[in-house]
């Protein structure tokens, strides 16, 4: 599924991050950094043992959730990766929605100062950090739609979705989102 919005493009499509084609892939990273399962660990399999080296010499101190940081992409065909750190769910009433959004737009910013054209984002947070897909689907798209409504260049955000639930969850949202 994809539509435009404003003079950029949103793409959803269900399948592998680590093989899509773009200048920028997020990875859904915990705070230390340290590789992990899930999509983390998918990630740094991929991108080979070099990034996580950069990682740990560049960021020793890790990264705050509700934020990003970037490191090359080792074998992964993309010239960036963005470490996000998004936040474990418990209940919604420790800040979680602000915090993923952050992460979100840290990402989105991110690929704008390293002029990226083209950038692939996961569910961030919905795997063992346990948010809600459905909630995760609308604070992340609300997020991407009102950054690239504000936006005066063009961006391709496409969202990688693993299981054919989050891929629907996130294409309804999407519509109904737009619907507004």
């Amino acid at each position: 599924m994809h539509r435009r919005i404003a003079d950029s493009l949103l793409e959803l499509a269900q399948g592998d991050i680590t093989c899509q084609t773009v200048d920028a892939i997020v990875n859904a990273a915990n705070s230390r950094l340290a590789g992990g399962s899930g999509v983390d660990g998918a990630i740094h399999r991929a991108a080979g043992p070099t990034v996580l080296k950069e990682l740990s010499q560049r960021y020793p101190q890790g990264c705050p959730v509700g934020s990003a940081v970037l490191s090359s992409a080792g074998n992964l065909s993309a010239k960036w990766i963005f470490h996000a750190v998004g936040p474990i769910w418990q209940g919604g009433k420790q800040g979680e929605p602000e915090l993923l959004k952050s992460a979100y737009r840290t990402c989105l910013q991110l690929a704008i100062e390293h002029q990226c054209k083209s950038i692939a984002f996961p569910a961030i947070s919905t795997g063992i950090y346990a948010y809600p897909v459905d909630r995760a689907a609308s604070d992340a798209l609300t997020t991407i739609i009102e950054f690239l409504r504000q936006l005066d260049s063009v961006l391709q955000v496409r969202v990688i979705l693993f299981s054919p639930g989050a891929y629907g969850a996130f294409c309804r949202t999407l519509e109904k989102l737009l619907q507004k």
